[in-house]
């Protein structure tokens, strides 16, 4: 089931466990517990693979041997989870890989949170209308047409909202509409969407410049689907435009 799902190139967040200590629910509360990203180096079989040492602050992390962790695959297919002792260290190929051994089942994983990914994309803006913010869920074609939009750069993004930082601040709670553009399957596509504004703060030592953090609202299921696909390759790209020449 593991080479199923699971590829070469996943990436993959680590988390240590205690079952001694933590209940069921502890153990999926995500955020209270280091948490280290790494990839899958290889699929050694149903019950074992090899993921690179992970890295923090450009130093590796020695992950015990025997360790439990918990293991989170970002995959085409959607989010997965298992439990893994790592069995062994080791360099291969002139990388240092963990050699992990399954201790459960993988599973499915449905979780609100979405991997976030780095960027500077460029974003119109503006809020929305009475009119707009009262069709919200009841018509498909709320969207008014026209209206100056104000300029941002997307600073992350994920499946499930976007960072961006503007010379301007929206109300917290308030409803925007936001267009930008995102290359899928090589080709530029338009995305026009609603977003919750969460928080806003001033970018420090900025004056004038202030971040925000926004969730979609009643973003359609392909759309979303799209974006996560749009930050695997992006994601992947970054990493063979980083991987050093031999």
């Amino acid at each position: 089931m593991l080479s199923k799902y699971v590829l070469p190139g996943n990436k993959i967040e680590i988390q240590a466990v205690d079952r001694t200590n933590q209940t069921e629910d502890q153990i999926e509360e995500k955020g209270k517990r280091k948490v280290y990203q790494t990839q899958v180096c290889d699929i050694i079989s149903d019950d074992q693979l090899e993921i690179y040492m992970p890295m923090e602050k450009s130093k590796l992390i020695l992950l015990p041997i025997d360790a439990e962790y918990d293991l989170y695959f970002y995959t085409q297919a959607g989010l997965y989870q298992c439990f893994a002792n790592v069995k062994d260290r080791y360099k291969s190929n002139n990388q240092f890989v963990l050699l992990m051994e399954l201790t459960s089942n993988l599973r499915k994983y449905q979780r609100r949170e979405y991997y976030r990914l780095s960027c500077a994309l460029e974003m119109g803006s503006r809020p929305l209308e009475k009119a707009e913010i009262n069709a919200v869920g009841k018509d498909e074609n709320y969207l008014l047409p026209g209206g100056p939009l104000r300029n941002s750069v997307i600073v992350d993004i994920s499946g499930g909202g976007i960072r961006f930082v503007g010379n301007y601040a929206y109300e917290p709670e308030s409803l925007i509409y936001c267009r930008y553009n995102l290359v899928i399957d090589g080709e530029p596509k338009e995305y026009t969407l609603v977003a919750k504004i969460l928080t806003v703060r001033e970018v420090e030592n900025k004056p004038g410049v202030f971040e925000h953090r926004a969730q979609y609202v009643d973003i359609d299921t392909v759309e979303r689907e799209e974006i996560i696909r749009f930050i695997f390759e992006e994601e992947r790209n970054q990493r063979k435009r980083k991987k050093p020449l031999r």
